[in-house]
């Protein structure tokens, strides 16, 4: 009678068991981070050298209205504004490695992901509004050198740039990192419902 008993508690464990590979998840979510990771590295210093260079204009170039040390001292606190923002991030993506528990490190993203809505509305939003502004003030003063036909040109092909910016390229990086965490953190949170189905 013994031998015909079928414990369907202990087959579902070790079928639960062999189910969850958390290694290669925990693997995956590790490569996720760090790939935020280095990209938040190469934003920081792609910053920094247009800063610099910024100033170097500043310096080099000495501009003569008001509007255009405006537009420079705008256009420098969006980047400067935004880079910090980005930057708290930091902490997030080098908290955990494979030895943290699933847990964690779903905790870990959720965190993560909810920093990163702020960054891609509210802090994003200031950043765009405050580099258009400074870019449309910094260009008052050269195209005055120029005809209006050109002024108009180089208005037009600059407000076509923030604009393809703004409605194309941002909601397309948005979506694929929120898209690329959303994965993860569902996995997670699948794996963690399997080892506590409780």
């Amino acid at each position: 009678m013994d031998h015909n008993t079928i414990n369907l508690s202990e087959i579902w464990q070790s079928q639960t068991a062999r189910q969850i590979p958390t290694d290669e998840l925990l693997r995956k979510t590790n490569e996720v981070k760090k790939s935020y990771y280095v990209r938040l590295i190469l934003t920081t210093l792609a910053f920094s050298i247009t800063s610099a260079f910024i100033c170097w204009i500043w310096i080099n170039y000495d501009p003569q209205l008001y509007t255009t040390k405006w537009g420079i001292i705008l256009i420098l606190l969006a980047m400067a504004i935004y880079g910090y923002s980005l930057n708290q991030q930091y902490p997030l993506l080098k908290k955990l490695d494979d030895t943290a528990s699933i847990t964690a490190h779903l905790a870990n993203l959720v965190t993560l992901k909810r920093k990163q809505q702020f960054l891609h509305t509210t802090m994003l939003n200031v950043y765009f509004l405050m580099l258009s502004s400074g870019i449309a003030l910094y260009m008052i003063e050269p195209v005055q050198a120029v005809t209006p036909l050109w002024a108009i040109v180089a208005y037009t092909v600059t407000g076509c740039w923030i604009a393809f910016s703004w409605f194309y390229l941002r909601p397309r990086h948005i979506g694929k990192q929120q898209s690329k965490l959303n994965e993860m953190i569902g996995k997670l949170e699948n794996v963690q419902t399997q080892l506590n189905p409780e």
